[in-house]
C-alpha cells in the first residue's frame, strides 16, 4: 500500500471547537481541539513542532518526506507546497489577515504567503464568514481600530457573507476575513501558519503581528472596498474554486466513477463510503476519512457512493 489513511493531528490553539471534528472522523479525534491539520509539513508560528503530521507507522511526514522526495512528491517538487486543515468554528474566529507571497518574502523569510479557500461541510442555519471591507479603509482608521481593539467598528465594515453546506469560497492573502461559529470547514491553504490579528484581546492574546510589531504587520491588509460582484469572484461556477485559485492550489470534487490522476495530494471524504483502488492499493473509504497519496502511487480510481475533496498545490508553488 502507498496511500496513507491519517490519523488526527490537532496542535492546541487559542479558539474553542465544538466537537465536530471528532464527529466527522473516523479515527479517535479530540473534541476541544478546533482543528485538524492533515498530512502537514508546516508548524505552527513560533511553537515548531506543534502542527507537524506524523504517520501510522511513528514517522514524522516531513521527515519522511525529506528522505524520499521523489517517492512521494514526484521529479517536479521539492516539498508538498499546501496545507490542508479540518477547522470547526465552536465561535467565531477573530478578525485577522494573512500576508501575501511578496510581504511574507520581505519580511518571514519564506517563499510562500496564505492565500487560502474554504470548502464548507457543514454550517448552522444562518452561519456566515466575514469577508473583506465593505468600504475602503483608510490606514489611519484601521490602526486606530487595532490599537483601541474597536471590534464592533471593524466587523460593522466588513461584508458579512453567508454560506452554507457545499460551498466553496477563496480567500486572498491581504483579504480581511473572520470565520462565523457553527461550521465545520476543509481548507486548503498555502504552507504557512501566518496571521495577522486585528482583533485578539478578547482571544486571550496579547497581540498578533506576527512579531514586527503594528505599524509594519498592517502594511499586508487589503484595505479597499469589496463589492458584492467583486465577492461573488471568489467562488467558482462550474468548478469548485475559482481559476484565481490554481496559482496557490487546487481543490476538485471526486465522485465515485471518476479517476484520479498520478500526484502528490490530500483526500478528504465528505459523504458517502466507497474504494479507493491503484496499481499497488485498495482502500475501504468512508465519511470522514484523511488521505495521504504519494506521488508513488500513481493513477487511482475511486468507486462508490462516495464525494471526496482532492486537494493540490497550484501550479506556481516553489518545485
Amino acid at each position: 500500500m502507498t496511500v496513507e489513511a491519517l490519523p488526527a493531528n490537532q496542535p492546541a490553539t487559542f479558539y474553542r471547537g465544538a466537537g465536530r471534528i471528532a464527529g466527522f472522523r473516523t479515527v479517535p479525534a479530540l473534541d476541544d481541539r478546533p482543528e485538524d491539520w492533515v498530512g502537514s509539513v508546516t508548524t505552527r508560528f513560533g511553537l515548531a513542532p506543534s502542527g507537524l503530521s506524523t504517520l501510522a507507522d511513528g514517522r514524522v511526514l516531513a521527515e519522511a518526506i525529506a528522505a524520499d522526495p521523489r517517492w512521494w512528491l514526484g521529479p517536479e517538487r521539492t516539498d508538498p507546497g499546501v496545507l490542508v486543515k479540518l477547522l470547526d468554528a465552536g465561535q467565531r474566529l477573530p478578525l485577522h489577515v494573512h500576508p501575501d507571497r511578496r510581504f511574507a518574502n520581505a519580511h518571514l523569510a519564506s517563499p510562500y504567503g496564505k492565500t487560502e479557500a474554504w470548502v464548507i461541510v457543514s454550517a448552522r442555519p444562518g452561519a456566515y464568514v466575514h469577508l473583506g471591507f465593505a468600504r475602503d479603509v483608510t490606514a489611519g482608521e484601521l490602526a486606530g481600530w487595532v490599537s483601541g481593539q474597536q471590534t464592533g467598528a471593524m466587523l460593522a465594515a466588513t461584508n458579512k457573507v453567508p454560506v452554507a453546506a457545499g460551498d466553496a469560497i477563496l480567500c486572498p492573502a491581504g483579504l480581511p476575513h473572520a470565520i462565523g461559529d457553527g461550521i465545520l470547514l476543509v481548507e486548503v491553504q498555502e504552507p504557512t501558519d501566518f496571521s495577522v490579528l486585528l482583533e485578539y484581546e478578547g482571544f486571550g492574546l496579547a497581540d498578533g503581528h506576527l512579531g514586527l510589531g503594528y505599524d509594519l504587520a498592517l502594511q499586508c491588509v487589503d484595505r479597499g472596498a469589496w463589492t458584492p460582484e467583486r465577492l461573488a469572484g471568489l467562488r467558482g461556477t462550474r468548478r469548485l474554486l475559482p481559476e484565481a485559485a490554481d496559482e496557490f492550489f487546487t481543490a476538485r470534487r471526486v465522485q465515485g466513477g471518476e479517476r484520479l490522476e498520478q500526484g502528490f495530494s490530500v483526500l478528504v471524504v465528505v459523504s458517502g463510503q466507497g474504494r479507493l483502488t491503484g496499481e499497488k492499493d485498495d482502500l475501504a473509504l468512508r465519511r470522514g476519512d484523511t488521505l495521504l497519496v504519494p506521488y508513488a502511487a500513481g493513477s487511482l480510481l475511486l468507486d462508490g457512493e462516495i464525494e471526496v475533496i482532492r486537494l493540490a498545490a497550484g501550479h506556481s508553488a516553489r518545485t
